[in-house]
This record gives structure tokens, C-alpha cells and sequence, in this order.
């Protein structure tokens, strides 16, 4: 089978330009100001060469997205309980929700972004799903714990449920006023109240 081609030095200088471009506009621009060619200046690239690495807005915003959630998916895959395997499903929940939380909180900027970006983007009937991986990803583990945990339950809604809730402009406001262990304790009340429902009759 042939492997991957290595990226190229100056491919790879371009890319990591480009992320801490998009990085450093959106700490001080709001997302609907952001385009390509600024983008593109501020990183010292052609506009050519963002589209050619990213394809496109949603792209280039998913990318950092990724990189910034990377931490988390290798702690969930590979790291010690209870955010690693080992533990009970349930304190993976809470452990989880309290890593979502914290990415959240230090990328309110970037999810905006990235919103807007969704919001923007064509959307085909062949692929109606979130176009976010971080999301998806985000939303198929916490399924998963929930099924573990209560095989009786609606685990695929209520994940979009519990994580819907922190795009909410009140919660984000909260998070920005640096509140992220008030909306966490809230959060695990939710959760603790879903896990501890009785089953439906």
C-alpha cells in the first residue's frame, strides 16, 4: 500500500501561518469579518494558497477547530480515567462534559466562527448532518456514555440536548464572564438527573 507523502517544509510554515492568522484575527475581529483575503494577508500567502490548503472558509475554521479539540479526543482515546477509558460511564460523562466546557470556554471566538461559517456554507440533501467533525465527535461520545449508562434511554437526543446547551448566547456569555465551573456544576445537575430518571414507563 503507498503511504502518505510528508508534507513539505514550506507547506507545513504556510498551514501552521495561516492557523495562527485565523487564531490571532479572531481574537479581535467578530466571524462575519473574517474573510479569506484577510485571512491570507495577515498570514503573508496568497489567498490561492489558503483556499488550496483548507478549500474553503468552513474548512479552514474546521481545521483549527480540530486542532484546538485535539487534546481532549486523545485524552478520551488514550489518556488516564476518568476522562480515559477505565472508568464508569457515568463520571466519563461528567469528565467529559467538564473537558467540552473548557474547550468551549477557550474558544468562544472560534466557534462563532465556526457557526457562522456552517451558517454560510452549502449544505447538500445527500449530507444533512452537521458539517462540524468536532461536533460529531463531540456528540457520538457523549451517545455512547449515555447508552452505557442507560440503555433505556433516547442517548442520541439527549447528547444533542446536553451539548446544545452550550452554544446557548446566555451560556456563552457566562463562559466569556469566566463562569465555566457554574455552567459545569449546572451541566452535571442535568446530567445527574437524566442518568437517575426512572425508566419510561
Amino acid at each position: 500500500m503507498t503511504q502518505a507523502r510528508p508534507e513539505r517544509a514550506d507547506a507545513a510554515r504556510n498551514r501552521r501561518a495561516i492557523l495562527l492568522a485565523t487564531e490571532e484575527l479572531l481574537t479581535r475581529l467578530p466571524p462575519e469579518q473574517i474573510s479569506m483575503e484577510r485571512i491570507a494577508a495577515a498570514a503573508g500567502v496568497g489567498k490561492g494558497t489558503v483556499f488550496h490548503r483548507f478549500g474553503s472558509r468552513m474548512g479552514l475554521m474546521t481545521a483549527l477547530m480540530e486542532e484546538r479539540a485535539l487534546a481532549l479526543s486523545e485524552a478520551v482515546t488514550a489518556g488516564p480515567p476518568p476522562l480515559g477509558p477505565g472508568a464508569p460511564p457515568r463520571e466519563r460523562l461528567l469528565a467529559f462534559l467538564d473537558g467540552v466546557i473548557e474547550v468551549v470556554s477557550r474558544n468562544k471566538g472560534l466557534l462563532a466562527a465556526l457557526g457562522h461559517a456552517a451558517a454560510a456554507a452549502p449544505r447538500s440533501e445527500e449530507d444533512p448532518q452537521d458539517p462540524r467533525p468536532v461536533h460529531r465527535l463531540w456528540h457520538g461520545h457523549i451517545s455512547a456514555l449515555i447508552a452505557q449508562a442507560r440503555p433505556d434511554l433516547d442517548a442520541d437526543l439527549l447528547a444533542h440536548l446536553l451539548l446544545g446547551s452550550l452554544g446557548g448566547e446566555a451560556v456563552l456569555r457566562l463562559l466569556a464572564q469566566g463562569e465555566g465551573k457554574r455552567v459545569a456544576a449546572s451541566l452535571h445537575l442535568l446530567t445527574a438527573a437524566v442518568l437517575d430518571s426512572p425508566p419510561a414507563g
